[in-house]
């Protein structure tokens, strides 16, 4: 884990081309399960970090608070790699959502979305497969927001490459979610003002049909003690992005 991130400012576009850059002189050179162009590499001591992975995997993670804009980034970050045939798959952290029914019998529908109403072992589990020896095809859940529902074995890791892994709880150092950080190569957090948070997570949720009082009690009431959560674990990440918007033509 670096001594602190690397900050760095730039619009979404700017900041994924230079993720980009990096991610393929790697590839070019042959390097990608090691260290050098991204950043620190942690091996593992039981032999699953990315080296072990015959052609090699390296695991990209986007982290930050509930509507910093991960999932937008993540799915351009996906579309370039695939591009380049640089991408091996996604593993999204939501798709590990405790499901409805679930939540329910242990009490924490009300607050889903929290750390844990997550099946965090489970998504470890996962990581644990995507970087094992000989780059194993890995299914993985995908969480259907339509459905409001976690959907099992919805995309598939295959092959070399990146894998791309996205949500809040990346950087998390209690409740099951510090081992996390141990199987990401390169971790990102996105910084976002919380008043910018705010509007957007108000729009999400009305967009979902809540109404304007159902949505400002549930941002007021879990998605912004969730998102100071996130933020306080920032300096685990090896860089923190200050996204900004392109200027104006």
């Amino acid at each position: 884990m670096p001594a602190s991130p690397i900050i760095r400012t730039g619009s979404p576009e700017t900041l994924l081309a230079e993720l980009m850059g990096r991610l393929e002189d790697r590839s070019r050179e042959n390097r990608l399960p090691h260290a050098g162009a991204v950043a620190t590499h942690r091996t593992r001591s039981d032999g699953n970090g990315a080296n072990a992975c015959n052609g090699g995997r390296v695991v990209v993670g986007l982290t930050g608070a509930p509507g910093a804009g991960k999932s937008t980034l993540a799915a351009s970050l996906e579309e370039q790699l695939r591009d380049r045939g640089l991408l091996a798959g996604a593993v999204p952290m939501d798709g590990f959502h405790m499901s409805n029914a679930v939540l329910d019998a242990l009490g924490r529908h009300g607050r889903k979305g929290a750390p844990d109403t997550f099946d965090t072992a489970g998504y470890l589990v996962t990581l644990d497969r995507v970087r094992a020896q000989g780059c194993p095809d890995v299914l993985a859940p995908i969480y259907r927001r339509d459905l409001h529902e976690p959907v099992a074995a919805g995309t598939l890791v295959r092959g070399p490459g990146v894998v791309v892994t996205e949500g809040n709880y990346l950087a998390l150092d209690s409740g099951g979610w510090e081992e996390v950080r141990t199987r990401i190569d390169v971790l990102v957090f996105l910084e976002v003002p919380e008043a910018e948070l705010i509007t957007r997570l108000v729009a999400r949720h009305r967009d979902f049909g809540r109404s304007a009082a159902d949505a400002g009690h549930w941002v007021r009431t879990v998605d912004v003690p969730n998102a100071r959560l996130v933020a306080a674990c920032a300096p685990r990440c090896d860089e923190v992005w200050r996204v900004r918007p392109p200027a104006a033509h």
